[in-house]
This record gives C-alpha cells, sequence and structure tokens, in this order.
C-alpha cells in the first residue's frame, strides 16, 4: 500500500513545485518584512527582496533552501553561540555505509528551534544524502510567515489543544505521513521522545510517541514491531554543556509553583526560541545510539501496553547512555548529592560554573523572586544527566 500525497496536504512541508510561490508569499508578507528590516534597516525593500530572489535562482526543492539559506545561518549560530558541535554516527555507519536507508531520529529535547537545525548541519557534513523533516507544533506558528518559512525548512505541522476525537484523527494523520515520508519520499525525521522539552533535563520518552508512531503503518497484520520497524527509529541523544534557557525553565517552575493555573503566553514562547538561538550553548554533541531495529523483537511476546512500556525503557537507556557529560553536570550533581565526581571537574571549572549560574539567575525578574529554589532548579537540570546516564552505566 502506498500514500497520495494529497492526504496530507493540512500538515505537510512544501513540495518542490510550491517552493518558488511560497517565497514570493513569504517576501510580501508585512510582518515578515518588518523582520527583515530589523536585520538591515539601512538596505530599502526594494533592493533587500532583489538580493533574496537572487539568491533563491536555482532553488527547487526544501533540501535546496536549507543549503542555500538555512545552513550558513545555522553554522553562523554554532560558530557564534556554541564551543563547537559534534556528531557521532558510527553506529549507523558501520552497518549502512552508503547512507542507503532514511532514519527517524528519536530524541531528548533541548531547544525547540536548534535541536533539528544543528542535526540538518551535520548529516549533510557527514555525508548524508538528505536532513530530517520534524514536526512542529502548531502553537508556535503564530504568524502565517512562522507557518510558510517552517514549512519551506522540511516541517509538518503537529496540531496541539485538540479534543481526544480530534486528537486521535490528529495522530493517525501525522503518523501515517511519517511513514509515507521515510518510506515513499525517502527523508529522514526528527522528533522529539516526549511532548515538549523535559523541563528538569531528565529525559525520558512517552509510551504515547511511539503508539502513534506504530499507528500510520502499512503492515496491518504484523506484529507491533512491524508496525514500527519501516521507520527505522535510531535514539539520539543530544548534549548540550549550557542551555541558554535554564533560567526560563526555573522561572516556570517558580511561576507554577506559586500560581499552579499558570500557563506561558505565545510571547513567551516566542522569547524561549529567541533565547535558545541566541544565547550561549557551550560544547554541543550528538550521539546516534543503536537503532532499534537490532534489537526491538526481543520484545515482540510482550502484550500491547507493556511492549510500549518496555520499548520507551530501552530507548531511554539508549539515550541516557549516550549523553556527553561536562563539568558542569558532575558540579551540580556533587552540589544536590555531595561530592562524588570532583575527578572530572577543576577549581576553574567550579568558579566558571557559579559564576554562569549568577548570572543566569540574575536574569530572572518576577515577583517574590526564590532564590534558593530557583537554584536548586537549575542545578537539578545539570545534574540529571549524570543521574540518568549513572543507572545505565552502572
Amino acid at each position: 500500500m502506498e500514500y497520495d500525497i494529497k492526504e496530507f496536504d493540512e500538515i505537510r512541508p512544501y513540495e518542490a513545485g510550491e517552493m518558488k510561490q511560497a517565497f514570493n508569499d513569504l517576501l510580501n508578507d508585512r510582518q515578515f518584512s518588518l523582520v527583515l528590516k530589523g536585520f538591515a534597516p539601512w538596505l530599502p525593500k526594494g533592493i533587500r527582496n532583489g538580493l533574496l530572489k537572487l539568491l533563491f535562482v536555482g532553488i527547487k526543492t526544501p533540501l535546496d533552501f536549507q543549503k542555500r539559506f538555512m545552513k550558513p545561518v545555522v553554522n553562523w549560530i554554532i560558530r557564534k553561540h556554541t564551543d563547537g558541535c559534534t556528531f557521532d554516527d558510527d553506529i549507523l555507519q558501520a552497518t549502512d555505509p552508503n547512507f542507503e536507508q532514511r532514519h527517524t531520529f528519536l530524541s531528548n529535547h533541548r531547544d525547540i528551534v536548534l535541536d533539528s537545525a544543528f542535526l540538518d548541519v551535520m548529516l549533510v557534513a557527514a555525508g548524508h544524502p538528505t536532513t530530517v523533516e520534524i514536526g512542529i507544533g502548531d502553537n508556535l506558528l503564530i504568524y502565517p510567515w512562522i507557518k510558510r518559512l517552517v514549512r519551506m525548512n522540511k516541517a509538518f505541522t503537529v496540531r496541539r489543544g485538540l479534543t481526544a476525537h480530534e486528537m486521535m484523527r490528529s495522530s493517525q494523520l501525522m503518523s501515517s505521513y511519517i511513514h509515507y515520508a521515510v518510506n515513499q519520499k525517502r527523508e529522514n525525521i526528527w522528533i522529539a521522545q516526549r511532548e515538549g522539552r523535559a523541563k528538569d533535563s531528565s529525559d525520558h520518552t512517552q509510551d504515547s510517541v511511539l503508539k502513534m508512531l506504530a499507528m500510520g503503518s502499512t503492515a496491518s497484520d504484523g506484529t507491533l514491531a512491524d508496525k514500527l520497524r519501516d521507520l527505522n527509529i535510531v535514539p539520539l541523544t543530544i548534549s548540550y554543556e549550557y542551555d541558554p534557557c535554564d533560567y526560563l525553565k526555573a522561572q516556570e517552575f517558580q511561576q507554577k509553583r506559586d500560581n499552579p493555573a499558570f500557563k506561558k503566553s505565545k510571547q513567551d514562547d516566542l522569547d524561549n526560541m529567541k533565547t535558545g538561538i541566541f544565547g550561549y550553548k557551550g560544547r554541543v554533541h550528538y550521539q546516534c545510539g543503536t537503532p532499534i531495529n537490532q534489537w526491538i523483537d526481543e520484545l515482540n511476546s510482550l502484550p500491547r501496553n507493556e511492549f510500549f512500556a518496555q520499548l520507551s525503557l530501552r530507548i531511554d537507556r539508549e539515550i541516557h547512555g549516550g549523553y556527553r557529560l561536562y563539568p558542569c553536570n558532575y558540579i551540580a550533581y556533587d552540589r544536590l548529592e555531595g561530592e562524588q565526581y570532583s575527578q572530572y571537574y577543576t577549581q576553574a571549572d567550579v568558579e566558571r560554573f557559579d559564576k554562569y549560574l549568577a548570572d543566569q539567575l540574575a536574569k530572572i525578574q518576577i515577583p517574590n523572586k526564590d532564590e534558593e529554589f530557583l537554584r536548586e532548579r537549575m542545578l537539578t537540570m545539570y545534574a540529571n544527566p549524570v543521574r540518568n546516564n549513572m543507572k545505565v552505566i552502572l
């Protein structure tokens, strides 16, 4: 059975034949023009758009667009706002040296925008023939130009805030699209292991994500393992030395503690995106784990719910075992649990982390600011990768 692309028109990225019109619509969007003006206020709109149209010549596909426009931007972010970004896909190259397979990268989630953007750049640099398509929640697509731009950048839409019935239909459609993208379009997929970022950096796969991925399989008579096999799921660990949004997450923890009904605004989401992109991240590493097809059949005898529960735990072990731990992680753990890992950091590392924490905490401006609580929350964010990694290696 093959899918018809028209089935996915309400959520899919743009196709090759739609890119030119989408680009022209983007340039004619008033709000997008204001965004561009902010980057070069001295440049007249006509000249600016003319230069962009010239740069667009030759672009046929979303991958072309990523390589021409997005790759230089992401590389600039890596140079300007990180101390380097590394990628280890040895385990994939060992079994697929010619990159004939496409993969569904299932990862922990650190940054709304950059998790997949960094992966795109590193896949191309490592010789993979294409980048990843990604799911983006429609709660982030608050302006038409944002939706248009992300669809040009290989993003499909994940609908949020639905009723139970609507959620079932939406999940079925998205799952079917992911199977279609991997097997018919021959695209890689990146998807987070859970809905939203883990605010405390304790990364755990939600069974519901795996159940959603299985829904769209065409192997209707197959086992649960068969329903996931054609996605070639690869657990992927993302490790940031510093999370520029850590103080915003800590702030949200206090706001929810003080007011259980607190909810972030759309502007809060945009502020998180901006801080994540332009904040300092230190060293960044991406580690591919063992593809689940190499061991998923071991779970086939389990009842449905137990199958997905155990699959989540196995994926968590792959992700937790792939952490790249930095001095700040060990320092934070020792601050909370007592000194156990001092061999992994120096006094200079301690002083650097203390200054970083103080600077980040100073950015929090809320009523009844609870310094002790906020500090504990931030330390926990940096300690949890150590805690989870210990459970795997010990």
